[in-house]
């Protein structure tokens, strides 16, 4: 667990007990834009995606990990690693915050921890996230630990009848 604990918070697994921290993310319409999620999720489904949690991520191809604040052990968000791909040794990663919980740095820490982890656990050789240019936080939060900007999608999201233009930015292992 010491590869995954920080000073503030830790990562852990998905548990039974985090239904409603799901529930309660899946379902907010405000991240559906980054998740290209379209519709609610009912907690039967999300019962179902929990019993399949313990899935290896070379099985899943992706990897789901709760932010939890050490002093409370409450959970404060999600980080993701998805689109795992060993051959080429790279995976996208994504993470969100609570909105109460924004602002208190877990954010940075969870990501640090994170890229520890794909790149000296998981021997990955890049990380790479997809941020809309009006995400401001993410954009700072990425570019802190030295994400380059590689390209622009143009008019890649379409929300609230608008278009949005997605950076790719990649993080490889020196």
């Amino acid at each position: 667990m010491q590869a995954l604990q920080g000073t503030n918070i830790y990562l852990r697994a998905l548990e039974p007990e985090d239904i409603e921290l799901l529930y309660t993310i899946e379902n907010d319409s405000t991240f559906w834009e980054v998740s290209s999620t379209q519709t609610p999720y009912s907690r039967h489904l999300l019962t179902q995606y929990l019993a399949n949690a313990h899935l290896d991520i070379y099985e899943a191809k992706q990897l789901r990990l709760v932010i939890t604040e050490i002093k409370s052990n409450k959970a404060v968000g999600i980080i993701d690693l998805f689109d795992f791909n060993p051959q080429h040794k790279r995976a996208g990663i994504g993470i969100l915050l609570i909105e109460s919980e924004q602002g208190k740095g877990y954010a940075s820490e969870a990501l640090k921890l994170l890229i520890n982890y794909s790149f000296n656990q998981l021997d990955l050789h890049q990380l790479f996230a997809n941020i809309t240019t009006d995400n401001h936080k993410s954009l700072q939060l990425f570019k802190k630990y030295h994400f380059a900007e590689v390209g622009v999608k143009k008019e890649w999201i379409y929300t609230n009848g608008v278009y949005k233009d997605e950076i790719l930015f990649q993080l490889i292992k020196k």
